[in-house]
């Protein structure tokens, strides 16, 4: 039977290529592969005798780079942000790695490790500068790639994450969702549990077919070994967790009805790291506000983005 979820993957690309944006791997190293959708403009058409892009050119407009959570692989993360960027800007939807195909036989599985090789990938693409969007897991791996390149990361835009995932944070809010580990309710295996993540991800209830369910578990949520590993490298120790000082400007974008990470939590985050921060919230969205809401999230964005640029061009 054709699984639903896989067949909709041409249409996708379809309509991602139209938007802008074409997959590309990148092979880090040896052993570590990287997959991105990068700006058309920027891929270049193979050479006569050539089978395959050898090099791309370095992108012409501002830089952002979209980074995932943990329950999809890029695309599909952001495939409503897409388009509504590529014109103003060279967008990159990476897959970290254990994600759509990207890959890595090296043994860490700490944010860092993400950011780290994210960093090298963009690099090896052209990217010299840019604005980093981060949703949840994406969003911690984003606080990491500004903390530690911080001449790379220009501002970064946050939605449904935290600096860390301390012990207190990670055990308060399982015991507030009613799951026993992170894993239960991030790396579902049944429908029962899809449908129990998805029911305190988004503000309203979603209604999918059952075997929608299914053939989603199926694509989605692939390298469960590993996946399970990343949630675990990405508990800390309440004694280890510091507030970096971040140069960048940060906009943290919320949906104030997050029932995962609350919007006290973005209340907090702001205090603590100062007044380069700033903060909207989305009514009438939860955890998944980019999808949910992605008229009004595009509108916020795009804010920032102009703010920021015009913020330049005045120094």
């Amino acid at each position: 039977m054709v699984n639903l979820v896989a067949a909709q993957k041409p249409l996708m690309n379809g309509l991602m290529k139209m938007a802008g944006v074409q997959p590309y791997s990148v092979e880090i190293e040896p052993g570590t592969v990287m997959n991105f959708w990068v700006p058309c403009e920027t891929v270049k058409k193979p050479g006569k005798g050539e089978k395959k892009v050898t090099h791309l050119e370095k992108p012409t407009k501002p830089v952002v780079v979209l980074v995932h959570g943990f329950a999809a692989e890029g695309i599909v993360t952001w495939q409503f942000q897409v388009g509504a960027l590529t014109k103003k800007y060279s967008v990159y939807v990476p897959d970290l790695l254990f994600f759509g195909g990207s890959i890595t036989d090296k043994p860490d599985r700490s944010p860092t490790f993400q950011a780290e090789y994210l960093v090298q990938g963009l690099r090896k693409l052209g990217v010299e500068k840019c604005v980093v969007v981060g949703f949840s897991y994406g969003g911690m791996v984003a606080f990491k790639m500004a903390q530690m390149y911080p001449h790379m990361v220009e501002a970064m835009v946050v939605s449904g994450s935290i600096l860390a995932m301390t012990d207190s944070i990670s055990v308060e809010t399982l015991n507030r969702l009613g799951f026993s580990s992170s894993a239960e309710l991030l790396l579902p295996n049944s429908v029962k549990g899809l449908k129990a993540l998805l029911s305190v991800a988004a503000y309203k209830k979603l209604w999918f077919p059952e075997r929608l369910h299914k053939d989603y578990l199926e694509v989605m949520f692939t390298n469960r070994k590993e996946r399970a590993e990343l949630l675990e490298g990405l508990v800390i120790s309440n004694k280890d967790a510091t507030i970096p000082s971040f140069p960048q400007r940060i906009h943290l974008l919320w949906g104030e009805e997050d029932q995962i990470f609350k919007q006290e939590l973005a209340y907090n985050m702001k205090e603590q790291l100062g007044e380069n921060t700033t903060f909207k919230g989305i009514q009438k969205a939860g955890h998944l506000v980019h999808l949910e809401r992605p008229c009004v999230y595009n509108s916020c964005l795009k804010h920032f983005l102009a703010s920021l640029y015009a913020d330049q061009v005045n120094k």
